[in-house]
């Protein structure tokens, strides 16, 4: 049975997966699918066809449909065509805004129509940038065409065309009609005469023209304008000034205005030799004024709905996010307080059976395969069974019978080092199955480690996650913008997922003070890597010798920083440092970055550019078995990283007798002793420089300073380590027996 708390993370995220589905379906809509195209020159060659040799036509206009579906597409389509109208005209705004989903809309309700139609491009058909879909679906914004011996003629009046050029243009087609004796017929999408644009709150683009409008009721007084036509408020005007009737419709959908003039209708235009006869053809509607008005509100609402559905699902999924989070922050109980009810370990007698998941591993040198593989053989030392799931590198050994390697999907990095493991892997299962693991440690809060904290909680066992790295340090690596990255999606990631786990491991008490900061509950456990001081110690004579040959032949104090070379180690402030030292100090030293990594020839050249050629050295990737001999070479570690959580090689050089000069970091702080067993200072090149100084010149010094570092390693010793480990997830395996047995 889930509780009230799954089920509410559950429909969240439902929702949430629903609310991208339609924002992607709008992008398809907008940029991917497949439209219609120029659809005016093709309606306009039907009705030249219909009315070919004909003086005698009638035809439709309607105004302000704004996508209406029951009133336009389910009444007034049918009624146009039984009327017996040769073709249908809207005088504008016949879409609710410009909108892909509006247009579409429309292109579904005008299939349903039987007679040819053109549209008039009004201040709804260009809003929402509409203008470049009406374009690419229908044609230009102003145009014009001859049937039935008539000239019908369109302006735009919403201003993405000048007026000026409009009138001339305007001016040209009048006479022209003048000249083969025909009559015209305008439209456009705001009233021209003032006692029509009296109460029309939208037919405010033209009242700052009033040149425009004078010319123009000049012009259509001079030239045989049979009637101009607009759209209006859903109320119907016509009126007769001289020889031309000036209508304004709009009645062609929505909610109704109070009012004896304001209906559902379209208005029949009849053409013959004779004349032009001007008249409304009204739609049945609810009697009463009340009745009609909510009949109204229902088409209205019920149009929006139908019209604008994935807007209508946008917005009812937005609400249900925000209403799911409310609930879950007002009326969900919360404990912010750790559980510190911790079982004794002998409730959990069992033997261990450890399954680990790593996105990275062996053979790819780094912290976190090293911190993990010693972690295995501490555990293993102890009588656990351990697996470790990690990628495939294709030059591994199958000389750990503990490791299951998992199929890449995708490769990166200069190397490829950076491998995309399977998830859906059948090994993992089947190896899941024969395994029967007790306790799920997840190394990283995301891929594999996703997948292990599902398995986890799908066999109801203990899930500890180990903090290894500051996330928020490699946002160059992620494709997002860095700010977003490094100040929120980061800290929510380990947020949200070390709260998912039963426990989290954290190298220094800093750690455990970032994520108390961030909001983890969970139990936390603060040991960092343990490390081999018996092997850090121990190295062959001759082995020795020759590194000593190949890196320190000139009797110079030697200096090793061992680091992948990447942005986040913070190098380029390390070799800065070095420059500086240079020039303050006559002492002769030679460092040794053992490390490789992508910024190694971006730093080749830096290191040029510094003159620091003869005495800093790029020795590349070293095995981790020979890591031991370079330390032990070496007189002094030095380290700028400001990304790591415990700082690992810290603490390796220390069990090797190694004085260190490191930046102050969260993951520094807790290891290095200011004056104890190294240096740690602030990000300044002068005082990190100093540090170093004092190193190279007070060999006495530095000799105290690697006796007490040597002692202090001893303390972090794998066995030690692993012990607590291990104690650790009995204590999880019990309170999750607990937790079991009450349900």
């Amino acid at each position: 049975m889930f509780r009230r708390s799954s089920l509410l993370s559950l429909a969240f995220f439902a929702v949430l997966l629903t609310l991208l589905g339609l924002l992607g379906y709008k992008i398809y809509l907008s940029f991917f699918k497949d439209t219609f195209e120029a659809l005016h020159a093709h309606q306009i060659e039907r009705i030249e066809a219909r009315l070919q040799g004909r003086e005698a036509f009638s035809f439709a206009v309607v105004g302000n449909v704004r996508n209406s579906i029951g009133v336009f597409e389910r009444r007034m389509i049918p009624a146009l065509n039984r009327s017996g109208v040769d073709f249908l005209i809207s005088a504008g705004n016949v879409v609710s805004g410009g909108g892909e989903d509006n247009y579409q809309a429309l292109y579904g309700s005008m299939r349903r129509l039987q007679i040819p139609y053109v549209l008039t491009f009004a201040e709804e058909e260009e809003s929402e940038f509409g203008s470049f879909r009406f374009y690419d679906m229908f044609g230009p914004y102003f145009y014009s065409f001859s049937a039935g011996e008539a000239r019908f003629i369109f302006l735009d009046v919403t201003g993405k065309t000048p007026l000026a050029w409009q009138l001339r243009w305007f001016e040209d087609e009048l006479e022209a009609v003048r000249a083969r004796g025909e009559r015209a017929f305008v439209f456009l999408g705001e009233p021209v005469l003032p006692a029509q644009r009296q109460g029309e709150a939208r037919a405010s683009g033209l009242a700052r023209h009033p040149d425009f409008l004078g010319d123009f009721l000049a012009l259509v007084a001079e030239h045989p304008v049979a009637a101009v036509f607009s759209p209006s408020q859903r109320v119907l005007d016509r009126r007769r000034v001289g020889e031309t009737w000036f209508v304004t419709t709009g009645g062609g959908g929505g909610q109704l205005l109070s009012g004896k003039d304001s209906f559902y209708h379209f208005v029949r235009v009849e053409v013959d030799a004779q004349g032009v006869d001007v008249a409304p053809v009204k739609m049945e509607q609810a009697p009463g004024r009340l009745l009609r008005m909510l009949e109204g509100l229902w088409f209205l609402i019920y149009s929006l709905f139908y019209v604008g559905y994935l807007n209508f699902l946008l917005v009812v999924c937005v609400v249900a996010l925000v209403a799911i989070r409310l609930y879950k922050a007002v009326f969900m109980e919360k404990n912010y307080y750790r559980d510190f009810s911790h079982p004794a370990a002998e409730d959990a007698p069992q033997p261990l059976r450890v399954m680990m998941f790593t996105n990275n591993y062996l053979p790819f040198i780094g912290g976190v395969p090293i911190s993990i593989q010693r972690l295995a053989h501490g555990l293993q030392r102890q009588g656990a069974r351990v697996l470790v799931v990690a990628p495939e590198y294709g030059t591994q050994t199958d000389e750990e019978e503990h490791v299951l390697r998992v199929p890449s999907l995708l490769n990166w990095g200069r190397n490829g080092d950076f491998r995309l493991a399977n998830v859906l892997s059948t090994r993992i299962a089947v190896a899941t199955r024969a395994f029967r693991p007790n306790v799920i440690h997840v190394h990283h809060p995301f891929w594999l480690g996703s997948l292990g904290l599902f398995i986890g909680r799908r066999l109801r066992i203990p899930v500890v996650f180990t903090y290894h790295t500051r996330l928020e340090q490699y946002a160059h690596y992620v494709p997002l913008p860095g700010l977003l990255f490094r100040n929120f999606i980061a800290h929510y990631l380990v947020e949200h997922f070390a709260n998912k786990c039963d426990g989290v491991v954290v190298p220094t008490y800093s750690a455990e003070e970032y994520l108390h900061v961030i909001g983890v509950r969970s139990q936390i456990l603060v040991r960092p890597t343990g490390v081999d001081c018996e092997a850090m110690q121990q190295a062959d004579p001759e082995t020795l010798k020759r590194l000593r040959r190949e890196h320190g032949g000139g009797g110079e104090t030697l200096l090793v920083s061992v680091s992948r070379l990447g942005r986040e180690k913070n190098i380029d402030f390390m070799l800065e440092g070095l420059a500086w030292v240079r020039r303050h100090s006559e002492a002769p030293f030679r460092l040794l970055m053992v490390g490789d990594g992508p910024e190694r020839p971006r730093l080749e050249r830096r290191i040029a550019e510094l003159g620091l050629q003869d005495c800093v050295e790029l020795v590349g990737s070293v095995e981790p078995a020979a890591i031991p001999a370079y330390y032990q070479i070496c007189d002094a570690f030095v380290f700028a990283s400001k990304s790591e959580t415990q700082g690992m090689v810290i603490l390796e050089a220390m069990a090797a007798g190694l004085p260190v000069v490191a930046v102050r970091a969260s993951g520094i702080d807790d290891v290095v002793q200011d004056g104890v067993n190294g240096y740690k200072t602030p990000e300044d090149v002068a005082e990190w420089g100093t540090r170093v100084i004092r190193l190279l010149e007070d060999e006495q010094g530095r000799k105290d300073l690697a006796a007490r570092a040597r002692a202090f390693a001893r303390d972090y010793d794998v066995l030690r380590v692993s012990e607590d480990v291990a104690g650790f997830y009995r204590r999880l395996m019990a309170l999750n027996a607990r937790r079991v047995r009450s349900g």
